[in-house]
């Protein structure tokens, strides 16, 4: 199963708390930091959610 290393590049600070929520679902507290997540359609809609503050790509 192909995955999917996501990375935060825009803050928290501000956002609703459903943003937040999402962000922290994926494993993402902080600027700068990344995660690998599986790539399901759970986790294609999260980065929908929010994909203004990620940067994702594929893991091979």
């Amino acid at each position: 199963m192909a995955q999917l290393k996501i990375k935060l590049v825009k803050s928290l600070n501000g956002r609703l708390k459903k943003q937040i929520a999402t962000a922290e679902s994926l494993g993402l507290r902080k600027i700068g930091q990344e995660t690998i997540q599986p790539d399901n359609e759970m986790t294609r809609g999260k980065i929908a959610k929010i994909g203004f503050m990620l940067e994702v790509s594929e893991v091979q």
